[in-house]
């Protein structure tokens, strides 16, 4: 379609084919090569973390981070509902089970409503915190910094210290996203709990194409979390291994696009800022439309998705995703709920009006870091002719 505005596509615009021709001209273009090794560095730097360990997306790295914190059969985790499914299914793959909780104005999972249910619905038990209804030990928190918004840390840490959990922070969308004040302040989305884990899938602030990092609190969980994503490898030479490993490594291809990306993030960020204030000035507040916000006051937030929320009863989510659709603007709804997905039905799930409430109200709108405030006039036109 001529002039096809789209939601969030990658933007090629530094050294991203010479370093990509560098790994091809040198041959290593696989899991081998000092791309790999460069980008988290790179990584690692840019978020003050020790050491980054890179992984061929964010799903594997958050799978390494339940392995790493000791999540297994018969645990549960505590894990929002509004997220996408990617962030949830790795409980399963290690064999435990999520309890879901809501979200609060943030989009992320709601400090209330996780504290709720472990005071209401647990008990503590030799230091361990026990889910009365199922009886199972309650081992991790998940939290997820939906958009890019910075989850409310502080609130969610004191939790989990009360109450003894491992806190494992998907980070996938909120690269660059940190604190400006408080207790933490200067600390980057993921590096605050136990683990954290960042995606470069072909819709986030960087790309690699595919892939993820792992960052970690603890030196020895990301090594294990190396050692893992490696066939857990343990002699080079003659092919031993000293437990079950997975394939999940990074080529040296995407990590020269990567590397590329990183040298550019920091306008990036700049201009997703400048498009979500174009969009605020325009449409919030205006033709029952409210531009969701970030927490701007306590955080720079990387502001990788913009959420309008239908606040008139006259607008109706499908019909608004239609109608911007045929004049070739893309758009999309928020997730579904997970546990209305699946199996996910029978696990427990607490607090989660307000998150079906902006399941059914939120159409996000394009955000690409090359979106020309031209195009942004005229999705700002399309919504406000609704």
């Amino acid at each position: 379609m001529a002039n096809f505005i789209p939601l969030s596509v990658p933007n090629f615009s530094g050294k991203e084919k010479e370093y990509v021709n560098d790994a091809v001209v040198s041959e290593w273009v696989s899991t081998g090569g000092s791309k790999v090794g460069g980008f988290e560095q790179a990584i690692a730097d840019y978020v003050k973390m020790p050491r980054a360990v890179a992984c061929n997306s964010g799903t594997s790295g958050l799978h390494l981070a339940m392995l790493c914190a000791g999540i297994g059969a018969g645990d549960e985790v505590i894990a929002p509902t509004l997220t996408f499914i990617a962030a949830i299914n790795p409980i399963r793959y290690v064999c435990a089970e999520p309890v879901f909780i809501g979200c609060d104005d943030t989009l992320c999972i709601d400090p209330k409503e996780v504290k709720r249910f472990c005071e209401e619905e647990c008990q503590m038990v030799e230091g361990q915190l026990v889910n009365k209804t199922s009886n199972r030990p309650v081992k991790a928190l998940l939290i997820v910094h939906v958009f890019g918004n910075m989850a409310k840390m502080e609130e969610l840490m004191e939790i989990a210290k009360t109450y003894n959990l491992k806190v494992i922070e998907d980070a996938t969308e909120a690269l660059g996203t940190y604190y400006t004040s408080g207790i933490y302040a200067g600390k980057y989305a993921g590096t605050i709990g136990d683990v954290g884990v960042y995606s470069f899938n072909g819709n986030k602030l960087i790309t690699t194409g595919s892939g993820g990092m792992l960052v970690s609190n603890h030196p020895d969980w990301a090594e294990h979390a190396k050692h893992l994503s490696t066939q857990a490898k343990s002699d080079e030479l003659q092919f031993f291994h000293d437990e079950v490993g997975y394939n999940y490594r990074l080529t040296n291809l995407q990590a020269a696009l990567g590397l590329a990306q990183m040298e550019q993030i920091e306008g990036f960020i700049a201009h997703k800022h400048q498009m979500w204030e174009m969009y605020r000035q325009a449409l919030d507040g205006k033709n029952g439309l409210r531009l969701l916000k970030f927490r701007d006051e306590e955080a720079r937030c990387n502001k990788w998705f913009y959420a309008v929320y239908l606040e008139d009863a006259r607008h109706d989510r499908d019909t608004v995703l239609k109608t911007l659709a045929e004049q070739g603007i893309q758009t999309r709804p928020v997730w579904a709920l997970i546990h209305e997905q699946a199996d996910y039905g029978r696990n427990q799930v607490f607090g989660a009006e307000k998150a079906q409430d902006y399941r059914s109200k939120i159409v996000n709108i394009p955000c690409s870091t090359n979106l020309t405030q031209e195009d942004c006039q005229r999705v700002i036109d399309a919504l406000l002719a609704l």
